[in-house]
């Protein structure tokens, strides 16, 4: 990417200009005999000066007059600097500063080669401005973007694990619950056997995080997590399995005997309640087509008259397709997502598509025979 040209000048003379510019704000610790290269670094040293009360509007245009230099650096030389250089800018003073801090490190982040390791710091600290200031979308949108971002400056695991905690925060902190919740499941996923114990309390969270949202009611694929699977035994484990695979009737047992326990993570049982008994429909829906209203009204301890607004609920969330009889008081069941999808799941799904390939194979053979019987009838016509 071409990076604009932010003032006319070489880059001896800019960092001239800089030292000058700086040495006005009070920076005491540039030397005038330094060469150009100790006096970007004496530069980068001080560039949060320009944060100083009055000093706002111009600090843009120091700040990328800046990152012009640094672009141009060899990496070896540019790594210390422009760590450095965002150490002075990962905690702007106000909000407007951060907006500028976010596009001024979005410049340093596209201008430097796509290879070079300094662009792993750069995007960390997007991320950590782009949180304070609640712009996180500008900087991030999905994981496998970020990940083709990264991927050519090869950021190791460790780098990553710090990545993504610092990521989930400022989704957090942004009010992106979804998204975070997605960072949280990558995070885990980086873990292994041996380091999974690391991560037991970002499991935790992970898993309460889950369990509170109420649009979030697919969980098996957390029971694959290491450091989840680490909490084997644990009462927050136990409670997890029940979301995934077990009715209402064992979450209410389980409430009865633990509800001190639930409450502390805090969790509202009411939400509880209502999410188990739309997994619990999804389940009884796996295996019947028709679904009377009597056995919902038993097997989700619902009365007469709260039956068909419970359906609604469920309908809405797109979890599962059907339609109500009313007349016959009963649901007629489509289809349904699985609460959990293992290898039976998988066989399944191998069988319906051996059938329609055979059916559709079939279809093409029929198709040529009536071609070819055409042509044969056209051919004795001629």
């Amino acid at each position: 990417m071409s990076l604009p040209a932010f003032i006319d000048l070489t880059v001896e003379e800019q960092a001239t200009e800089l030292c000058s510019y700086f040495k006005a704000l009070g920076a005491s610790s540039i030397d005038d005999d330094q060469s150009s290269e100790g006096d970007l670094s004496s530069i980068v040293a001080v560039a949060d000066l320009c944060f100083r009360e009055g000093n706002e509007g111009e600090a843009e245009g120091v700040l990328n007059s800046i990152v012009s230099m640094l672009v141009l650096l060899p990496n070896e030389k540019a790594e210390p600097l422009i760590t450095t250089f965002c150490q002075k800018l990962v905690k702007p003073p106000s909000s407007k500063l951060g907006l500028i801090c976010l596009r001024v490190l979005s410049v340093l982040f596209h201008g430097l080669d796509t290879a070079s390791s300094t662009r792993y710091t750069v995007y960390h600290t997007l991320v950590q401005v782009a949180g304070q200031v609640e712009q996180i979308k500008s900087v991030f949108t999905d994981l496998d973007k970020m990940r083709a971002q990264l991927a050519p400056c090869k950021p190791n695991n460790e780098q990553m694990q710090k990545l993504l905690r610092v990521l989930h925060e400022a989704l957090l902190n942004s009010r992106e619950s979804e998204l975070a919740s997605k960072v949280m499941v990558e995070l885990l996923s980086t873990y292994t056997t041996e380091n999974a114990s690391q991560a037991r309390e970002e499991a935790q969270r992970c898993i309460v995080a889950s369990l509170a949202d109420p649009n979030t009611f697919l969980l098996d694929h957390l029971l694959t997590l290491q450091p989840v699977k680490v909490l084997e035994g644990a009462l927050l484990h136990d409670l997890l399995t029940i979301f995934v695979t077990e009715k209402l009737t064992a979450y209410i047992k389980f409430y009865e005997e633990k509800k001190d326990f639930v409450e502390g993570l805090g969790l509202k049982h009411e939400q509880n309640l209502r999410k188990m008994r739309i997994l619990t429909f999804m389940q009884l829906a796996e295996n019947a087509v028709e679904l009377p209203f009597e056995v919902l009204e038993k097997q989700l301890q619902l009365t007469e008259d709260q039956v068909e607004e419970f359906v609604l609920q469920v309908l809405k969330t797109k979890l599962v397709r059907a339609r109500m009889d009313q007349l016959n008081k009963k649901v007629l069941v489509s289809s349904t997502m699985h609460r959990t999808f293992g290898k039976q799941h998988w066989q399944q799904l191998r069988e319906l598509l051996t059938t329609w390939r055979t059916h559709l194979r079939q279809v093409k053979d029929s198709m040529l025979t009536i071609v070819n019987e055409q042509a044969e009838l056209l051919a004795q016509q001629s």
